[in-house]
């Protein structure tokens, strides 16, 4: 099992490397993890933002540095790595690919190329980026555990979604030969695959107004709480866990796309149609 006893459980007193951490569920699990006596770097390319994250942790007693870091450069990715090494005295535990942006609400032809590329930049290549750079490191340690954000969107593949769809699905996909890469090695993967969570990604992101107005509803009426959503990905890495969907429709959306997937496209294409304005 490494260095660590195979009773301790990972997200308890981890030396936890956090992306996209200035805000909404990368905050969340910046700041759970320090109440489960972590010592925290909360990374964003927006540093001010993830220095008030640090600032709350540090108010509440516990340990956290902030880091900016562009998810979507190899270099950046690989100098945080290397300035949490040098913080924490030795390797991560607990590395959370997080950082995440939307864009949609036009169907594919009209999304707009740059679109696609700043959404894969981001969604795909930051934890691509993320994983290419800390897996040997927790690898050789022998011990630890590895989150990438992803979205029911992997597998929901709603209209109007193509990229933000493109990418999660991407990060699950590469989630799951990662774990399988890593199976016996005591690196756990975890994939996080919500449906709605009350962020700020769609005031942040690049969707059309007509779309924003939709996700802002179902955000409020249906979407859960960061922290909840944290607490649940962070006790299903413990569980050694590799697929987190911590929301009832997340599990069934998932349940009937793989057992009906022709049936499922097909409704959801015509769901959407019939309800959008």
């Amino acid at each position: 099992m490494g260095l660590f006893g195979s009773s301790k459980k990972r997200s308890h007193d981890a030396a936890a490397v956090i992306t996209g951490a200035g805000s909404g569920i990368g905050a969340a699990f910046a700041r759970e993890l320090a109440n489960r006596g972590g010592r925290v770097v909360c990374s964003d390319i927006d540093e001010t933002a993830a220095g008030a994250t640090v600032d709350a942790i540090i108010a509440n007693g516990g340990e956290a540095l902030a880091s900016r870091c562009d998810v979507s450069q190899l270099d950046d990715v690989t100098a945080l790595a290397i300035q949490a090494q040098s913080w924490f005295g030795g390797p991560p535990t607990v590395v959370i690919n997080n950082a995440g942006v939307g864009a949609g609400g036009l169907p594919i032809g009209e999304l707009s190329v740059d679109d696609w590329q700043w959404v894969l930049d981001i969604n795909l290549w930051g934890p691509i980026h993320g994983c290419h750079v800390f897996t040997p490191i927790l690898r050789e340690a022998g011990y630890g555990g590895i989150i990438n954000v992803a979205s029911a969107a992997a597998f929901g593949a709603a209209p109007g979604m193509a990229a933000y769809n493109v990418s999660k699905a991407g990060t699950l996909s590469l989630s799951e030969t990662l774990a399988a890469e890593l199976s016996g090695t005591g690196v756990n993967v975890t994939v996080l695959c919500p449906t709605f969570v009350k962020t700020n990604i769609v005031d942040a992101g690049r969707i059309s107004d007509r779309s924003t107005q939709l996700a802002d509803m179902l955000m409020r009426w249906t979407g859960f709480s960061p922290e909840r959503v944290a607490r649940t990905c962070l006790d299903t890495m413990d569980r050694d866990g590799l697929y987190c969907m911590p929301q009832p429709d997340a599990r069934i959306g998932w349940g009937i796309k793989r057992f009906t997937p022709t049936v499922y496209t097909r409704a959801v294409g015509l769901t959407t149609r019939f309800t959008t304005p």
